[in-house]
């Protein structure tokens, strides 16, 4: 399910979820900038649970390349030692949820801030949530260098700390509606649905993804355990937040009129 817009209105412009979309795209612009040189820089301020495990041990890995000669194309293994980075790494956690692996890895973090990190930052106020997304992010770090802490892959992305912005939002109007697209084969189906169905259902599929991935012992290219902790770290936080009376009251909810299906489209 994709979200296309929700029904929560926003009594403040959002300077720091706009800010940190902001901040996403001139980093992912400086990584392309890198040229040839962007695993390095992925190596150095990505996060390697293994390298926060034993910060004193090399991390050294084996690559397949492929090697042009005469006779054509000779595949062969390398072995590769991974960049240090420029301060302890334990700050990796921090830098590296704001490094993406692509197109449509930064845009479908960025769409999902947009979604909901202004609701979410008008609740907080802007500073308490730029502190908030950085907690979420440093938490859904550690939790998936908890889950795995001997893995060699470098972490990326702002995937966990929007999932803590997730967490929040689920907790704050779990009542929302959000016009939802959800692709059935070649049916498009534009759907409103209850937030807490849309978040509901986005958790649960974390949750199964990142225990198949324990079960299988798989390393694959998404790192579903700080999705997951991104979102209790989010809810949590919030939940602090709101016992300790640092939360604004909440704005008037306009409801949908009909929480169904409102469009369907079918592509020939």
């Amino acid at each position: 399910m994709f979200p296309i817009r929700d029904s929560i209105p926003s009594r403040s412009y959002p300077y720091v979820s706009y800010g940190l979309i902001a901040a996403n795209v001139l980093v992912f612009f400086g990584q392309l900038r890198a040229g040839p040189e962007i695993d390095r820089v992925i190596e150095r301020y990505g996060m390697v649970p293994a390298r926060i495990t034993s910060p004193e041990r090399p991390i050294v890995v084996e690559r397949r390349e492929i090697r042009r000669t005469f006779l054509g194309a000779v595949p062969r293994v390398v072995r590769h030692e991974y960049a240090d980075p420029p301060f302890h790494p334990w700050l990796t956690m921090l830098t590296c949820i704001f490094l993406h692996g692509g197109w449509l890895h930064l845009i479908g973090n960025c769409w999902f801030l947009y979604i909901f990190g202004d609701n979410v930052e008008d609740r907080l106020g802007h500073a308490l949530f730029g502190l908030f997304y950085v907690v979420s992010g440093v938490g859904a770090s550690f939790v998936h260098w908890a889950s795995d802490p001997n893995a060699v892959v470098p972490t990326i992305g702002a995937s966990g700390a929007i999932a803590g912005v997730m967490g929040a939002y689920f907790l704050l109007y779990p009542h929302a509606r959000v016009v939802t697209v959800l692709p059935i084969f070649f049916l498009l189906e534009i759907m409103v649905v209850p937030a807490y169905v849309f978040l509901g259902v986005w958790f649960v599929l974390q949750f199964l993804q990142g225990s198949l991935a324990v079960s299988s012992h798989m390393q694959g290219g998404v790192a579903w355990w700080a999705h997951i902790g991104g979102f209790l770290v989010g809810g949590g936080t919030l939940l602090l937040l709101k016992y300790g009376g640092l939360l604004r009251s909440p704005p008037a909810v306009h409801r949908w009129v009909r929480p169904v299906t409102v469009y369907r489209y079918r592509f020939r």
